[in-house]
């Protein structure tokens, strides 16, 4: 039992009541108090201690009295309030008399002294109609999450699509935790992991038919270490800096560098380098579904420079891979100019252009692949090239407007591929973003899309996209 008693309940019409200090412990204290003033006289080692004892005493007695409250007010004393564990830090008290106490020690008692957390994220809303002219996209498809060209159907003569479709989802929501701390020698140390729930459900309750059930899925996770930064993120052929506002996951897909992988990058100012995962995507001989490789035995390399000022930003970065399945190998190399440019306060101008051999798994989530198989299993890489550009302008600090035109293209070779490949894709987009409050957006967008084949076989994409998204 506890030598502090707080009353946990009382009957109705009586009051609560107060606790009192313990006798035994006033009796101590006040014996205590009239033995020290003699025994002062000679300091030694043990009597000095009993003097601490007396002046905690005295403090614990005081704060037993002050504690005493109005009736139904009562509040248990903290274990270290109470002298069970002087060693500890006191937890600070909620405003108001008899409020629940909030902890002021750390919580992640095992991070590094002088740790800073931060924790953010954003609950996104997707809604969409989508009308295709060759066929539907099929249903659980990330087609049907978003605009993604390699997915528009492309059918045979005759080929109908039907009604329109509907979709929502939450799928993009996301949350992340980042950690932060600089070393007595002045050391910065960064640490970031960030999920969202794209991830596929379980095959009997992740359906739309019950709990529309979405995996968690690893975006970011990386430390960094000054100038260093190891770990998952976007790569660093990739500029992010950019990317237009859309109301769609990305937008201009067509044209758009889009990666995250693991990575070791070094960055010095306007400088940045690393060697990113390796993975190859193939075109079987005479065509057919992309298929991928892991056989690579080099990583990716990749440089970036990037200048930047009031009138935005300018980058351009290079990428050197190597191709390979099983015993084929083959090299190739690819260049991207991107950036941003400011016109006043209210617009700007973003793009990308981005072209090289073998560019296919980088370039709009893989709508052409790495390297073409020919009839002795050798490998040759593949030509691609992608941009888009986008408009930006405010009309006032809560309605802002973009519109995106991409592109994407490919130098197959029909002898190894047969017809029934993508030669080209490209998108319009048109959005109108409303904020009603500060990390509130409210928007809308309206997307047209095309994908065609070799053999001139083309389908269509139109969908008006939806959103509600709060940022935290």
């Amino acid at each position: 039992m506890s030598a502090f008693p707080v009353p946990i309940g009382t009957r109705p019409g009586r009051p609560t009541p107060v606790p009192k200090p313990p006798r035994r412990l006033l009796a101590a204290a006040v014996m205590v108090a009239l033995l020290a003033p003699g025994a002062a006289l000679a300091q030694t080692a043990k009597e000095r201690e009993l003097e601490a004892r007396v002046a905690e005493l005295e403090r614990l007695v005081e704060q037993l009295v002050a504690r005493q409250q109005p009736a139904g007010a009562g509040v248990a004393a903290t274990p270290a309030e109470a002298g069970l564990a002087p060693s500890a830090p006191a937890a600070a008290a909620a405003p108001g008399e008899g409020g629940p106490r909030i902890r002021s020690t750390p919580i992640m008692t095992a991070a590094s002294p002088g740790t800073t957390f931060s924790y953010g994220g954003m609950i996104k809303f997707d809604a969409m109609a989508t009308d295709t002219s060759d066929g539907r996209i099929a249903d659980g498809g990330a087609g049907r999450m978003f605009y993604l060209p390699s997915t528009i159907p492309v059918g045979g003569p005759g080929a109908e699509g039907g009604d329109a479709y509907f979709d929502s989802h939450a799928a993009f929501s996301r949350c992340w935790l980042g950690a932060d701390h600089v070393t007595d020698g002045g050391d910065t140390i960064k640490a970031l992991i960030e999920v969202d729930m794209f991830g596929g459900g379980s095959a009997n309750l992740g359906n739309e038919a019950s709990t529309n059930t979405h995996g968690v899925t690893v975006r970011h996770a990386y430390v960094g270490w000054n100038e260093w930064l190891a770990g998952q993120t976007w790569s660093n052929f990739m500029d992010v800096a950019a990317l237009p506002e859309a109301v769609d996951f990305v937008g201009p897909t067509d044209g758009t560098v889009f990666v995250r992988q693991a990575q070791l990058r070094y960055t010095k100012g306007p400088w940045s380098f690393s060697i990113e995962n390796p993975e190859t995507t193939v075109t079987p001989f005479g065509g057919g579904a992309q298929f991928r490789s892991g056989d690579n035995s080099l990583p990716d390399f990749t440089a970036r420079y990037v200048t930047k000022g009031s009138w935005g930003h300018f980058s351009v970065a290079g990428l050197l891979r190597q191709y390979k399945l099983g015993d084929a190998d083959e090299t190739g190399a690819a260049v991207s100019v991107s950036g941003r440019f400011n016109i006043g306060a209210s617009d700007d101008i973003r793009y990308a252009v981005n072209a090289g051999s073998g560019i296919g798994r980088y370039l709009a989530f893989g709508l052409g692949s790495d390297v073409l198989a020919d009839a002795n299993g050798d490998i040759h890489a593949l030509d691609g090239y992608g941009a888009f550009v986008a408009w930006r302008h405010a009309f006032t600090p809560k309605l802002r407007s973009n519109l995106m035109y991409s592109r994407a293209e490919f130098d197959n070779d029909k002898a190894l591929t047969g017809f029934g490949v993508t030669e080209m894709a490209h998108s319009f987009h048109a959005n109108l973003i409303y904020s009603p409050f500060p990390k509130l957006d409210i928007g809308a967008e309206l997307i047209f899309g095309q994908r065609f084949l070799e053999d001139d076989r083309e389908g269509d994409l139109t969908r008006v996209h939806t959103h509600v998204k709060y940022s935290f």
